[in-house]
C-alpha cells in the first residue's frame, strides 16, 4: 500500500459517514424528536420471557406466510457455516442452534411456532415501545433506452465505487466497512446526491426512467421494478449506495414550513415534489444519500426483492430490523399500533440505514398500490417480540440484558 492511500484510508477511517453500508429500508417521513439522554440502561438491549398469550392478537397472525418465510431464510441459514453467529447482540446464539428448526419446518404453521419457540419481549434497557414504519417495492416507468419523457438515468454500481472491510487492514476493526471512490489512485469519500447529480458517475444507466421524483421514491425503498414501453417488467434490486447519510426529506419541508407534521407522509411528500417542479431537485438533494442497483429477474411477482439476508421478501410476513443488536433470519411478532395498526409474526430478513434500536422494524408491504399506501402511511408506536428455539430459550432463562 503506498503512503498516500494508507494516508487516504486512513481519513476515511476517520470521517466515514457509516461504517455499515445498508439497504435504505423505508424510514419515517419525519424522524421522532431526540429524546433526552436515558441512563445506562436505555441504551442496552433487554430480552424478558413472556408467553403466547401475551402477544396480541396472536391467534390472529398469518402462520403459514410466516412460516414459508421462514423457510426461505433458512435455505440462506444453510449456506452458512454451522459455528457462524446469528448475530445481533448475541441472544440468537449460532446458525447450527436454529438449522434443526429449519429442517423441521414443516406441517402445521402454527403448531410449529407454538411448539419449537419461546418468545421473549425485547425491550430497549427499560423501554418497550419503540418505533414501525413500513416500506413496499415500487413501480417506475422507464425504457433500455433515453428518449421522449425518458431522461432520468438509473444507474449501476460505479467503476470507481468500492467498499471494502476495515478488518483487512487491522482486525481491531473487523466488521467496520467504508464505501470509498477510486480517483487517480486515492480514496475518497463518494459523493452526495448532488454531486452525483451534478457530474454523472462512471456507471451503466440500465434504464431512463419517465419521473425523477419516481426514481428518488425508488431509491428511498431500496428496490423496485421498472414497467417498460412493451408492457414487460424488470426488478431493480439494491447493488449498494453513497455511504453517505440519509436524511428524511420530509424534516427538510417540515422545517421550510411546506408540510405540516400532521400530514406528512410519502404520499404528501410526493404530491409537494411533482406541484414543484422548480424546487423539487433542491429538495430531493438534501438527502445525501444515493443507490445504485442491479437488474433482476422477477421469478415470483408475489414476492419482493432479496433483503440483506439474501431471501426474496415475503410482503407481511418479512421485516427490516437493525441487525447490530437483532438476529437475522430470527422470527419476530410486532404489535404496532397507530391507526393501521399490525399484530403478526414477521421474520428478520432486511435491514435499513434508517432501522436502528432494539425496538425497531420496517414492515414490507409488497408490490402495488395497497403497499404503497400502508407503507407510505405506517409510523407508530408498538412492542416487538423475537421467539427463539426453546434450547436457547432454557439458557436465557427469564431474561437477559445484552
Amino acid at each position: 500500500m503506498t503512503r498516500k492511500l494508507a494516508a487516504s484510508l486512513l481519513l476515511l477511517v476517520l470521517a466515514a459517514c457509516s461504517t455499515t453500508p445498508q439497504k435504505p429500508a423505508a424510514p419515517p417521513a419525519v424522524p421522532p424528536a431526540a429524546p433526552a439522554k436515558p441512563p445506562a440502561l436505555s441504551s442496552a438491549l433487554r430480552l424478558a420471557r413472556a408467553g403466547f398469550a401475551d402477544l396480541p392478537d396472536w391467534n390472529s397472525a398469518r402462520f403459514d406466510a410466516a412460516l414459508a418465510s421462514f423457510r426461505r431464510g433458512c435455505a440462506q441459514l444453510a449456506k452458512k457455516d454451522r459455528t457462524a453467529a446469528m448475530g445481533g447482540a448475541g441472544y440468537a446464539g449460532t446458525v447450527g442452534d436454529w438449522l434443526p428448526l429449519c429442517e423441521s419446518a414443516n406441517g402445521n404453521a402454527r403448531a410449529f411456532f407454538e411448539t419449537n419457540f419461546t418468545p421473549f419481549a425485547i425491550l430497549d434497557g427499560d423501554k418497550a415501545d419503540g418505533l414501525f414504519t413500513g416500506y413496499y417495492e415500487p413501480e417506475i416507468r422507464a425504457s433500455r433506452t433515453r428518449g421522449g419523457v425518458y431522461q432520468t438515468p438509473v444507474y449501476a454500481l460505479p467503476d470507481d465505487w468500492v467498499r471494502f472491510d476495515l478488518g483487512q487492514f487491522d482486525s481491531r476493526l473487523a466488521g467496520q466497512r467504508v464505501i470509498a471512490q477510486v480517483k487517480n489512485h486515492d480514496l475518497g469519500t463518494y459523493p452526495d446526491r448532488a454531486g452525483i447529480d451534478a457530474v454523472p458517475p462512471r456507471a451503466e444507466v440500465l434504464v431512463w426512467a419517465a419521473d425523477p421524483v419516481a426514481v428518488f421514491f425508488l431509491q428511498i425503498q431500496g428496490s423496485g421494478r421498472a414497467r417498460l414501453p412493451d408492457g414487460s417488467s424488470i426488478r431493480l434490486a439494491y447493488a449498494g449506495a453513497n455511504g453517505q447519510p440519509y436524511t428524511a426529506i420530509g424534516r427538510t419541508l417540515l422545517n421550510e414550513g411546506q408540510l405540516t407534521r400532521e400530514t406528512v407522509s410519502l404520499q404528501s411528500i410526493r404530491a409537494w415534489l411533482l406541484a414543484h417542479p422548480d424546487d423539487a431537485r433542491r429538495v430531493m438533494e438534501t438527502d445525501k444519500s444515493f443507490v445504485f442497483f442491479v437488474r433482476a429477474a422477477i421469478d415470483d411477482p408475489a414476492l419482493g426483492s432479496t433483503g440483506t439476508l439474501g431471501a426474496n421478501l415475503t410482503p407481511q410476513a418479512s421485516l427490516a430490523i437493525d441487525s447490530k443488536l437483532n438476529a437475522l433470519g430470527a422470527p419476530f411478532f410486532v404489535a404496532a399500533e397507530g391507526a393501521d395498526p399490525v399484530h403478526g409474526l414477521l421474520i428478520g430478513q432486511d435491514t435499513g440505514g434508517a432501522i436502528k434500536g432494539a425496538v425497531r422494524g420496517d414492515i414490507f408491504f409488497g408490490f402495488g398500490a395497497e403497499a404503497e399506501q400502508r407503507a407510505g402511511h405506517m409510523n407508530a408506536a408498538g412492542r416487538l417480540f423475537v421467539l427463539l428455539p426453546n434450547a436457547l430459550a432454557q439458557r436465557i432463562g427469564a431474561g437477559r440484558v445484552y
